[in-house]
């Protein structure tokens, strides 16, 4: 990955205890492994602020599966969210970090939507601004959504990281977009009317300033067996977990295909069936709707799944957010 092309770096994932302490996942990878002359991949992503200084450097905490789980628990009492905070605060400090992430997938219900908003407050204490940044992953259904006062939760973070992809996948009876830009005129199924534009166009209204939200595009694709369009049903994934890197799209024998409408894209064919991921050309289209809507900028999950050369879609997201595209 180019770091002049990229201003912050969420390194990802730290967990949590039931007793709220938060601590690295993988402590041989993340502090021991020797890496770059130095001990653990953490150290050695730091590192690199000595020839990109304006770099920031996160820890995200959780991530979807096993990693939420404890959230919800630790959130609901005052002394874990404390224990939380505190040890948040302490790796920080200990690895030269410039601030914490929180991606609790997901709360459930208002009462977990109002303990998250407490747990950034405690961490807000704990991780002061500006010395500190403090953010959050979200998803980009409103279904998700209306458990949090998004608007409360906004005043105690710099950016949240909208997480606009996987509208679509082997969850769904269909095939479907998952990241589309727009919502289609006549969606096929209740996924399909999520979009970037949708997460967007909810967040603000209820209060987020669009300045604080970062776009997310997937760095993936998600394959559906059988179907060659959306609305199709579909017999299987291809892949890993129905998953292709973007690195290694379109697959071979297929054809690419963009649709600039919904600022979607896809191939058809070869050993993925339909694949839907985002293109340059795609990326080119959601930097113009951050620039045209005010937001902090766009994100990538993740930074590693992206191609080298003129299919880079970080490369294409930076010229076109920086006017050289």
């Amino acid at each position: 990955m180019n770091l002049a092309s990229v201003s912050h770096v969420f390194y990802a994932f730290s967990r949590v205890r039931p007793d709220g302490t938060v601590y690295l996942h993988d402590e041989y990878a993340d502090a021991q492994i020797e890496v770059d002359g130095t001990k653990g991949c953490l150290n050695a992503l730091v590192l690199q602020k000595r020839t990109h200084p304006e770099l920031k450097i996160l820890l995200s905490i959780g991530g979807g599966g096993e990693g939420s789980i404890p959230f919800a628990a630790v959130a609901s009492n005052q002394a874990t969210r404390q224990v939380f905070a505190n040890t948040s605060k302490a790796l920080v400090d200990t690895y030269k970090l410039d601030g914490i992430d929180i991606d609790w997938e997901h709360p459930s219900d208002p009462r977990q939507g109002a303990n998250y908003v407490q747990l950034l407050t405690a961490l807000r204490v704990s991780l002061p601004s500006p010395q500190y940044l403090l953010t959050t992953a979200l998803p980009a259904g409103e279904w998700a959504l209306r458990n949090i006062d998004i608007g409360l939760a906004s005043n105690m973070l710099d950016y949240i990281n909208v997480m606009a992809y996987d509208f679509s996948g082997p969850w769904t009876s269909t095939a479907g977009h998952h990241s589309q830009l727009y919502t289609p005129k006549s969606p096929h199924s209740d996924a399909a009317t999520i979009s970037c534009h949708s997460a967007v166009g909810y967040m603000t209204s209820k209060g987020v300033p669009s300045r604080k939200l970062l776009l997310g595009i997937p760095a993936y694709g998600r394959s559906f067996l059988g179907a060659k369009k959306v609305g199709e049903r579909f017999t299987g994934q291809g892949g890993e977990e129905g998953v292709f890197e973007y690195r290694e799209l379109p697959r071979p024998g297929s054809k690419e295909h963009v649709d600039t409408k919904i600022g979607a894209a896809y191939c058809i064919g070869g050993d993925g069936g339909f694949v839907t991921y985002d293109t340059p050309d795609t990326v080119h289209l959601k930097a113009g709707f951050a620039k045209q809507n005010n937001l902090g900028g766009l994100f990538f999950w993740t930074g590693t799944g992206d191609a080298q050369g003129p299919r880079s879609l970080v490369e294409t997201a930076y010229k076109s957010l920086h006017g050289t595209l």
